[in-house]
């Protein structure tokens, strides 16, 4: 039985999010921004956190982490390869890894780039993957470690997962992500569409996060470097889909 999944706003325009199994009454959650948010959430539901996955190391992800684990003494899950810049950890994974969700066998999938050692955490049965700032609505994290070849092939991994998939990012980035897709995607109708609906949501405060991997495969410049159109439009015909992406992740840095 597929999981319930809680979107929690955090800070200016960070998403942390909850998974509870209802079968079980186990819960997870994703990253730890800020304590209060996440904290109310588990309250108003009647919810236990049972277990925090965290994607990487950065603030903005983790600094939430100890108020939360004084409320709730959950188990807290990371990547070994990050684990000197992670909180403690309970466990320590690595790609191919799985942890056990309520009934559901959980993914680990290694999508290092904007930062070493960055995990996405894939829920096949409930058919959701935690990506953080790997791919995200319209976009990918900015390459604070990696190259540009090794979020190329993080950003692989993801898009080969179900189209149906639901994305969950971490941040609300897709507004200011849009402006600059459709200067290297200007002749998408998808992308169009997709601008609009986006700008409507924002306008009436609605968040643009969780996103379907399908939108993304059809929108998503950084998914999109083997497409003749954005080729031409970066005017690298013909060219291995990572250096075009190398190029648009250049070009989004200096828009």
């Amino acid at each position: 039985m597929p999981q319930t999944v809680v979107t929690v706003p955090c800070l200016a325009d960070n998403y942390a999010f909850l998974i509870h199994d209802t079968a079980s009454g186990e819960t997870a959650l994703v990253d730890a921004p800020e304590p209060e948010p996440v904290l109310n959430a588990l309250a108003t539901r009647g919810w236990t956190l049972n277990h925090v996955l965290l994607t990487h190391h950065h603030w903005d992800h983790v600094d939430g982490l100890a108020a939360i684990l004084e409320k709730h003494p959950a188990q807290v899950i990371g990547a070994a390869a990050d684990a000197n810049r992670l909180p403690p950890l309970d466990t320590a994974v690595n790609e191919g890894d799985t942890v056990t969700i309520g009934d559901e066998s959980v993914q680990i999938i290694d999508v290092s780039g904007h930062t070493m050692g960055h995990i996405a955490f894939y829920f096949p049965e409930t058919g959701v993957v935690f990506t953080a700032d790997s791919l995200m609505a319209l976009g990918c994290g900015r390459l604070f470690e990696g190259p540009p070849e090794v979020m190329f092939d993080s950003l692989s991994k993801l898009a080969a997962l179900p189209p149906e998939t639901i994305v969950c990012s971490g941040h609300e980035y897709t507004e200011s992500n849009a402006k600059f897709a459709i200067t290297v995607d200007p002749d998408n109708p998808a992308l169009k569409t997709r601008i609009e609906k986006i700008r409507s949501d924002r306008a009436r405060g609605i968040p643009t996060v969780p996103s379907l991997m399908s939108e993304e495969l059809a929108t998503n410049p950084f998914l999109r470097g083997h497409d003749p159109q954005v080729q031409a439009a970066v005017g690298m015909q013909g060219a291995d889909p990572a250096e075009v992406f190398a190029e648009i992740r250049r070009r989004k840095d200096n828009f």
